[in-house]
């Protein structure tokens, strides 16, 4: 996910960084392509996905009377079967609002500010409301379902009433303030907002009387887990030195959980949250490098916050300038304080962050745990294997920065259908979350990867030149060991989700500006699972490079706890009129194109496939959107050459290309928006979807002039006071009840 509006000009996002320096081993070497994007040739479409399922049937009953006689009359033609991805596809539009296609509506739910405690007010939308801790947050995201029963107990198959638990990953910091952020030092008033808005949000919504869901404000199971949130470290990581800080002198809690961009559900009924790009909360001095030890400055240097002697790492919101309070003073992470271990200062708190973390949504005083066995890395989301009795349980995860890996956490306990409904769900969290194996995923050119484990016992770990000293140290510096080991460098792996069905493994990379045919410098050359590197123009005016547009990979495995696995590309992202031979590989129409895929999430009731964009790219023809698809599965396309010229070649797996009844625009939503975030109830006839930033292009300058907005949405779709665009949850439903995604 991409977080673009910052208070100090000079931050830039880690996510645009290529932090990773090490020389891993690439496939292919290509010459540069330099391909503008205008006028290229559109590929054609061929091949079809295989259809999974079966329109729905519906009957139709009669009857009659036998004392009335009647003159023959036709019966009506039977209504016809709803058909999957049998909506119109909705066009490209750069409309300040929520597009869906005919016969559907969306309507906005919660928003940015919208009061979740009773004695709360209303929102203003003015940048005067305060008390964010008990509203909703800011830029929403990765968002979950969790059924709740009449009487207020977890019911995995209510579609009426249920607890939402969102992601709140940055802010949008123009518009939570009257008259825009302040500069440095910031003032503590609006420091206290920000932090307050980032984190999770947890909240009840319920189908009123008119049927169509609402949140409710006052619900006991409402929380929000916010910047300042107290948080236990768990796992084999917990009490680690460099966990030490004046908050724990024991090394076993921290504060907070920052820049959460997806999550995931557990199989007992938790969520799974992420911390992305925390790294750059950060502020850290010039000269603290001469204070650290070797192996402290190579894991800052690894995870983004390098300095020198005479030049520091910014903070990137500037929370650490509000004053003496132990509340900013945790924001600066570098040596103040005179003792040894750190138990008088911050300088180890930026290594309590990068975790995933465990919330029980049902119970709103529950202890929240970061699950270090999980590893410490960018964290995009974290997605399940399909549970089986008796196998250790897996859990898929990307690290959303450019050239960063894919990874695997298998359990070391075994699944047990029982913990499905246990009542500690926090404890069952324990049971298979801290304690398991961590791999780091290789893809090969055949087709073919490995899953490295990440153990020091491996040769590659303890020889390398970091000086691993124990394993409890590999789950702090966890993409240090992946280098290692030579895992595959990928083109930002960020969301990952599990097909309901197969158990197939999709993940999207959403694009990589540093992937080149013929690299210079840090940039890194094309290999068989990220294939494509190319010149794009926006708008005839400024060039990007790269593998601009993204793609998704998927792989296939034999069980939870395999070593290997077999993969291809499932679909690469492109305009539709860019040169099919090495752009638009997966030969997408105007129906179909998308750029930057982010979000991927399964929908259970009907298999499909939910890809969700976050462009900077396409941006100059359409707004980001939400497209559908139905699946095939690993290995039903073939390989596929990719010709740069000069007899310099890459080859790649690629899947079957979709058709018009696989592949579908849905939804495209509001200008300068990221669509990001999806959920569904379980009968299928309700999406919910997160809208991320609308408007983030606006200049804090024009706060005063809401006609210089980029975006008023959602106040222009009627949601809402004020005039200031928010991030929101829409809901999706189909105008005569179905499900959604059916025609």
């Amino acid at each position: 996910m991409n977080a673009r509006v910052d208070i100090n000009t000079e931050f830039v996002d880690p996510d645009d960084l290529d932090n990773n320096r090490s020389s891993n081993p690439q496939f292919g070497e290509v010459l540069a392509a330099g391909l503008q994007r205008r006028g290229l040739l559109r590929g054609g479409v061929a091949g079809a996905l295989g259809a999974m399922f079966a329109p729905l049937a519906l009957t139709a009953c009669s009857g009659g009377d036998d004392d009335i006689v009647m003159s023959p009359v036709a019966p009506p033609p039977a209504a016809p079967a709803p058909t999957i991805l049998g909506f119109s596809a909705v066009a490209k539009t750069s409309a300040d609002r929520s597009t869906v296609p005919p016969g559907y509506s969306a309507r906005t739910l919660i928003a940015c500010g919208d009061p979740l405690a009773a004695a709360v007010p209303a929102f203003k939308n003015d940048g005067t409301d305060t008390n964010y801790d008990q509203r909703s947050g800011d830029c929403h995201d990765g968002i979950q379902y969790f059924g709740l029963s009449a009487t207020g107990t977890r019911d995995t198959a209510s579609s009426s009433r249920a607890l939402l638990a969102m992601n709140h990953e940055y802010i949008n910091a123009t518009f939570l303030h009257a008259s825009g952020p302040a500069a440095l030092p910031r003032p503590a008033s609006q420091t206290d907002i920000e932090v307050a808005c980032h984190g999770v949000s947890v909240v009840e919504v319920a189908k009123g009387s008119n049927g169509q869901f609402g949140y409710v404000q006052a619900s006991p199971f409402n929380r929000r887990i916010t910047g300042t949130t107290e948080i236990q470290l768990s796992g084999p990581a917990r009490g680690n030195p460099l966990f030490i800080t004046k908050f724990s002198p024991d090394g076993t809690k921290t504060r907070g959980t920052m820049n959460n961009c997806g999550n995931g559900t557990t199989p007992w009924g938790t969520l799974l949250t992420t911390e992305e790009n925390w790294s750059g909360y950060y502020f850290r001095a010039a000269g603290d490098q001469a204070l650290r030890t070797a192996k402290a400055n190579a894991s800052f240097a690894r995870y983004g916050r390098s300095v020198t002697a005479t030049a520091g790492a910014a903070s990137r919101y500037g929370w650490e300038t509000s004053g003496a309070d132990d509340k900013y003073a945790r924001w600066n992470t570098s040596v103040v304080g005179t003792s040894t271990d750190g138990s008088d200062d911050y300088r180890n708190e930026w290594f309590t962050q990068g975790f995933m973390l465990e919330i029980d949504p049902y119970n709103a005083t529950s202890v929240v745990k970061k699950r270090t066995a999980l590893g410490r890395f960018a964290h995009e989301n974290g997605a399940f294997g399909l549970p089986q009795v008796g196998k250790p349980l897996a859990v898929y995860m990307g690290c959303d920065s450019q050239n960063e890996y894919v990874y695997k956490y298998v359990s070391t306990a075994l699944w047990s259908a029982a913990d499905a409904t246990a009542s500690n769900r926090i404890a069952t969290g324990d049971k298979y979350l801290d304690d398991g194996k961590l791999y780091a995923a290789k893809f090969n050119e055949d087709g073919t990867g490995q899953w490295i484990e990440l153990n020091i016992a491996n040769a590659a770990i303890i020889g390398a030149a970091f000086g691993f000293s124990s394993q409890a140290e590999m789950y702090v510096h966890t993409r240090i060991a992946a280098d290692a080991v030579g895992a595959t460098k990928m083109d930002r792996p960020e969301w990952v989700d599990v097909h309901p069905t197969t158990g197939e493994i999709y993940v999207t990379m959403t694009n990589n500006s540093s992937r080149r045919v013929v690299p210079t410098g840090t940039q890194t050359k094309v290999d068989a699972a990220n294939p494509r590197a190319y010149a794009d123009v926006r708008s005839g005016t400024a060039t990007q490079s790269g593998n601009v547009n993204g793609h998704i990979v998927r792989f296939k495995e034999a069980a939870p706890e395999a070593t290997t696995f077999n993969w291809d590309v499932y679909l690469f992202g492109a305009e539709a009129a860019a040169d099919p031979t090495l752009i638009n590989l997966s030969g997408l129409t105007n129906d179909q194109d998308f750029s930057s895929p982010d979000g991927l999430v399964f929908t259970k009731s009907s298999g499909l496939c939910w890809i969700q964009t976050d462009d900077g790219a396409y941006t100059d023809v359409t707004n980001c959107m939400l497209v559908a698809a139905v699946p095939g599965v690993v290995g039903d396309g073939a390989a596929m050459t990719l010709n740069y010229g000069g007899g310099n070649t890459v080859t790649t797996r690629m899947g079957k290309k979709p058709t018009a009844t696989t592949l579908k625009r849905f939804y495209v939503g509001p200008y300068d928006c990221e669509v990001t975030g999806l959920c569904e109830t379980p009968d299928g006839k309700t999406i919910f979807v997160n809208i991320q930033h609308p408007g983030e292009g606006t200049s804090a300058a024009n706060i005063a002039d809401a006609t210089k907005y980029t975006s008023q949405w959602p106040s222009n779709e009627g949601y809402g006071a004020g005039r200031r665009p928010r991030s929101a949850t829409v809901v999706i439903t189909k105008d005569d009840g179905g499900m959604v995604g059916f025609g």
